[in-house]
Formats: structure tokens, sequence, C-alpha cells
């Protein structure tokens, strides 16, 4: 169980912060930036929540959010798996079944889609960018030296495939994909 009875600590006053195994690094380190992003993603889909994401979508957003919180923790206590809360397949696995039960009902696209439409689609439409770019940090963080064996390949699994949902129920959030505003190639070409 998790206590929280100080929100200040003062030990990260020096510009660091410490990590779940007890070590300490620059708040600007890969892996704090990595975790930090997973958080960002997490807003991001509140702020979709609020915006009208329905049924059963929104509960299953809820359920992302707490999932965020296993990929920080994940990413907050590197090493082998051992006790610690580990992003398994099982979670990925979960995300697709949902990704494939919402995208059978969509019309089929002939173009990308623009981020727009209903306030909520516009709200994961940002949530899949600020995703994308958790994964990206997570994937740079696994080539530094000696970082590789320290960050779970799941959680890049976990971080790609969510991306993928938060673009599905995008277009569920525009009405199915109705609202969706495409992308016109060359449409600004001139323009006044």
């Amino acid at each position: 169980m998790v206590r929280l009875n100080r929100i200040y600590t003062k030990s990260g006053d020096d510009g660091t912060t410490g990590l779940g195994d007890g070590t300490r690094l620059p708040k600007h380190h890969l892996r704090i930036q990595s975790y930090g992003t997973v958080d960002e993603t997490s807003s991001v889909i509140g702020l979709a929540l609020v915006g009208g994401v329905e049924e059963p979508l929104a509960a299953r957003l809820k359920t992302i959010q707490n999932d965020l919180f296993d990929v920080g923790a994940d990413l907050c206590v590197p090493g082998a798996a051992g006790e610690k809360l580990r992003i398994t397949a099982d979670y990925t696995a979960r995300m697709e079944r949902w990704i494939d039960d919402v995208n059978d009902k969509l019309a089929p696209l002939n173009s990308f889609v623009l981020p727009g439409g209903r306030p909520a689609a516009a709200w994961l439409h940002l949530a899949r960018t600020v995703c994308r770019r958790a994964e990206r940090l997570v994937t740079e963080l696994a080539t530094l030296d000696g970082e590789h064996d320290r960050v779970n390949p799941e959680v890049v699994r976990y971080l790609n495939r969510l991306s993928d949902l938060l673009f599905v129920y995008s277009r569920a959030a525009n009405d199915g994909g109705k609202l969706d505003v495409l992308w016109k190639p060359g449409a600004g070409r001139g323009a006044q």
C-alpha cells in the first residue's frame, strides 16, 4: 500500500529525484523523462474523459490510466522483475481486444485523420501524440549504456499499442468516425 503523508521532501531541490530502488538521477535523465511523459499521457486521457468520452470507452480509459501508473512503476524501479510490478503481455493483449472491438464498428479510412471533431476526440489525439513521445523516450532509454537490460520490452509494446487504441477511440468519440477531420493532401497549396 502506498502512503503519502508528506507532499514535499525537499530532496529534489538539488535537481535530482529518487527511483524506486533508491538510486538518485538528474531530473532530466531519460528514465525520468520517460515515466514523466507516461504520467502526462494519463493526464491528457483525464482531459478526454471530462471532455465527454462515453461508456464503455470511459471505463476502459480509466483502466488505462491505472495501467499507466503501473508503467511508471515499471520504469521507476529498473532491473530484473523479481517481486517488482512489471508490465506483462496480458496488458497489451487486453488492449488489442479493446481495439478490435471498437475498430470493427468504424467506417474504413481512405485518408489520414487530423485531430479535431468533438473535444473528446481532439483530447484523445493529443493523448496519442504524448504517448508516442513516451514510447520514443523509452526506446531511446533502452539504447543507453547499462540501460538495455533495465528497460522492460513489454513497456514499449504496451505504449505502442496504447497509441493505436487512442487513435481508434478518437474515431469512436467522433461519432464512429463520421465527424473525423480528414487530411486533404495539398489542400492549402496556393491558399490566400
